[in-house]
């Protein structure tokens, strides 16, 4: 019997390509899930992200949904894939969903977290999970920033490969900035993302912290639409999605 499942997934996304599967290279996050699923029904089988990370980030909490003829329990299956799966990519839960399930176009929310190591030295054992600046920032201004940037805009100018038939337009109800210790932690939640976006904004925070820009110039770049006026990509290894949410 052939039935919809709810996947959530964890990854270490340092040394893959991203999420989404490509013809050039078997080193993609969902690439690996379905060969695995495919291996274990006998024939192949289309998975789907509720987004897709960019090469180097990481995902505490990615949800997928997958059609299986299987017999095997929800647990089996959970079981069979972490046994096959490398040990950067983890199955945290399988469940049954319903039909309808639709694991990108029923998400209502994400959540994604950007960190940063301020602290002294070099973060030797979290390098991979962290980013450096080239200084340490100004937190306020970065606050003050941010302030501008929460609620409906057009976030052309924090996209690095807008397309003219797609809209532009993202609500984002949340921008956190956390220090703790180290770290400084970027906590966004919003109605979805565009491509680089966390990134575009997280480097363009960045720069108002180093004194490059005003906390009132993310007004102007919101209505310039114009992506090489925003800030620089800050680095993927400091993304990580941490939740998607659903009704």
């Amino acid at each position: 019997m052939t039935r919809n499942y709810k996947l959530i997934i964890s990854y270490d996304g340092t040394r893959f390509y991203g999420w989404e599967s490509q013809t050039t290279t078997d080193m993609t996050i969902q690439g690996k899930l379905q060969n695995v699923l495919s291996l274990m029904v006998g024939k192949e089988v289309k998975l789907i992200g509720a987004g897709r990370t960019d090469a180097g980030v990481h995902a505490k909490a990615m949800v997928a949904n997958v059609n299986l003829d299987t017999e095997k329990t929800v647990e089996e299956i959970r079981d069979y894939m972490n046994q096959y799966l490398p040990e950067d990519i983890s199955i945290q839960d399988v469940r049954i969903a319903s039909e309808r399930f639709h694991s990108r176009y029923n998400a209502i929310g994400k959540t994604y977290c950007y960190t940063c190591y301020i602290g002294e030295g070099k973060p030797i054992f979290d390098r991979k999970y962290v980013y450096t600046p080239p200084m340490a920032p100004d937190v306020e201004l970065m606050r003050k920033a941010a302030q501008y940037l929460i609620g409906e805009h057009d976030f052309a100018s924090f996209c690095a490969k807008a397309q003219k038939k797609k809209s532009t337009v993202r609500h984002v109800d949340k921008i956190e900035i956390v220090e703790d210790g180290d770290y400084l932690r970027l906590i966004y939640h919003g109605n979805g993302f565009l491509y680089n976006m966390v990134r575009i904004l997280t480097g363009t925070l960045l720069e108002v912290g180093f004194g490059k820009r005003t906390p009132e110039s993310m007004v102007e770049l919101l209505e310039a639409k114009n992506r090489k006026l925003a800030g620089y990509t800050a680095p993927p290894q400091g993304l990580c999605l941490v939740k998607v949410d659903y009704d």
